[in-house]
């Protein structure tokens, strides 16, 4: 490796909002983080559902009619195609 051209690596301290530490190796002196996995919603299993029937509900409206006709019109060109 070449002499002076490379930063410090030294050690680090990692500080979460949640309050965790980390302590490891890394250039930047001090490191702080919004999330950590100590307090993420996917590894702490506390993750919380979002109800999305409001959505389905409005594609259905949008679309709920038409989505048979495709289907039907579909199956029938299946059909012609096998004879």
């Amino acid at each position: 490796m070449k002499a002076n051209i490379h930063p410090e690596y030294a050690e680090t301290t990692i500080t979460c909002a949640c309050g965790a530490v980390y302590h490891t190796r890394s250039t930047k002196n001090r490191l702080r983080l919004g999330i950590c996995s100590s307090c993420h919603p996917l590894f702490t299993g506390q993750q919380k559902l979002i109800d999305t029937a409001g959505r389905v509900e409005k594609f259905m409206r949008r679309f709920g009619n038409k989505m048979p006709d495709l289907a039907a019109a579909g199956s029938k060109a299946l059909k012609k195609a096998k004879k």
